[in-house]
């Protein structure tokens, strides 16, 4: 009997909700309402997969996210169901090595694919599972039933009707306003990107459409020569076997902070938030550590973290994706890292800079170490404040305890790990003329960094 498997799409790289989500820390994993976004993906997709029949597709950077993320879950996978990408190629790739991946575990499975940043609502997974008779013979793609006119969304135009959904006439890009209310008119549907196939139609239409790609996975695979290309302009737009079915549930792929503040909790002024507001309405407020006051304000994002403060127009939310290509033209780190930066050991948090120092909170989780390292252009001071440290410096061990602290020089191989029951955490003082992360020599690394 075949199975039913997932492919879980998490390579984002954070810019249209910046300055909460950022490449090293992309919304996929922000929490909304209880669980990240990519954890709820994960959950829906245990809805109809078994654990070990849920594959995800993210890069390295992300890879420890995602294993921390279902860890937190109350679930393991293994490092054979984590694909980690060299480098972006839009979804077809993507697509395409988790399909063949699974293929040779069974040859036959039924395919569900989902992006790991979407926001369903409790009854989409009965309506997802309804259409698996269809996935026999087409590649399905679920639509969502439009509550408004929407442009940032691409459409898709149902023909005859098959089952409990439509032979796809037609995929139309995101329209202007006025069209978006035609295709509202007509029984158009908004475009999800989710999908589900068996894995024989999938093979076959792309050995049909995208023979290059295919014939790459046949052979030695040579990622950087694979083209960067969209399922549906690869395959989808061009295929006479694609059906969509209509989903009832709410839905959002949260594009922008005006889709959050459309599925969250409001206040009797329909502001969102820790905030206290005169004469203010219809806000949509995140903050971490402390209270927003609003006096005369409306409709507007107020995004506040600890080293950028976002505020726009509801209406012109949309735009912040064009502010950090902004950012990132000026080559300003901020659209790269928070201040708080997550590792798979640990984390860190960035407490000082200034000409030729970094202060830095190091926190390593129990049972987890750093690799086995060496910087050529600065110094550590390392000082305890919790827990116990397990130093190697220079071939030498020893242990370093809460009020003691120790040197590590340029150029001599070092390594910090917490080998006790509780989190270490370190104060870090950098001392050099150049301070940045790849002045890094790793020898040894438990996470295959090296």
């Amino acid at each position: 009997m075949k199975g039913v498997y997932t492919i879980i799409l998490a390579g984002g790289v954070g810019t249209r909700l910046w300055p909460l989500s950022r490449t090293y820390y992309p919304k996929q994993f922000l929490q909304v309402n209880g669980h990240s976004l990519f954890q709820k993906t994960y959950l829906r997709a245990l809805e109809n997969s078994e654990a070990g029949s849920v594959f995800v597709v993210t890069n390295m950077l992300h890879h420890f996210l995602v294993k921390n993320q279902i860890t937190e879950l109350g679930y393991q996978i293994s490092d054979d169901q984590i694909l980690l990408e060299p480098s972006g190629k839009n979804t077809l790739p993507a697509i395409t090595w988790g399909v063949k991946k699974i293929a040779e575990k069974d040859k036959d499975a039924s395919i569900f694919v989902f992006p790991s940043d979407h926001q369903l609502g409790a009854s989409a997974g009965e309506e997802l599972i309804k259409a698996l008779p269809l996935a026999d013979n087409y590649i399905v793609t679920f639509g969502i039933v439009p509550d408004s006119p929407h442009t940032g969304y691409g459409y898709i135009a149902p023909g005859t009707q098959l089952g409990g959904g439509y032979l796809v006439r037609e995929f139309k890009e995101k329209p202007d306003v006025k069209t978006a209310e035609r295709y509202v008119q007509d029984g158009y549907y908004w475009n999800s990107g989710m999908f589900l196939f068996s894995a024989p139609v999938f093979l076959s239409e792309l050995r049909t459409y995208q023979q290059e790609i295919a014939d790459a996975f046949e052979k030695e695979l040579i990622w950087d020569e694979l083209p960067s290309i969209s399922i549906d302009y690869g395959i989808l737009e061009h295929s006479d076997k694609v059906a969509v079915v209509p989903l009832t549930s709410s839905w959002s792929d949260l594009g922008n902070f005006n889709a959050w503040y459309e599925i969250s909790g409001k206040d009797a002024c329909e502001n969102t938030g820790n905030c206290v507001a005169i004469e203010s309405c219809r806000n949509f407020v995140t903050t971490k550590d402390r209270l927003t006051a609003l006096i005369g304000i409306q409709d507007t994002v107020v995004v506040d973290t600890p080293d950028a403060l976002l505020i726009c127009r509801r209406d012109m939310a949309e735009k912040v994706g064009d502010m950090v290509k902004d950012l990132k033209k000026q080559g300003n780190p901020i659209t790269e890292k928070h201040r708080l930066v997550y590792r798979p050991w640990g984390s860190y948090l960035g407490l000082e800079t200034g000409p030729g120092f970094q202060i830095k909170r190091l926190t390593v989780n129990p049972g987890n170490r750093l690799s086995l390292q060496r910087h050529h252009h600065r110094s550590e001071h390392w000082v305890v404040v919790h827990g116990t440290a397990d130093v190697e410096l220079d071939g030498t061990h020893s242990f370093i305890r809460p009020g003691e602290s120790t040197f590590v020089p340029a150029g001599v191989m070092h390594r910090l790990g917490n080998s006790g029951k509780i989190p270490l955490e370190v104060i870090e003082v950098q001392i050099g003329e150049y301070l940045e992360e790849d002045d890094i020599e790793r020898t040894e690394d438990d996470f295959k960094r090296v």
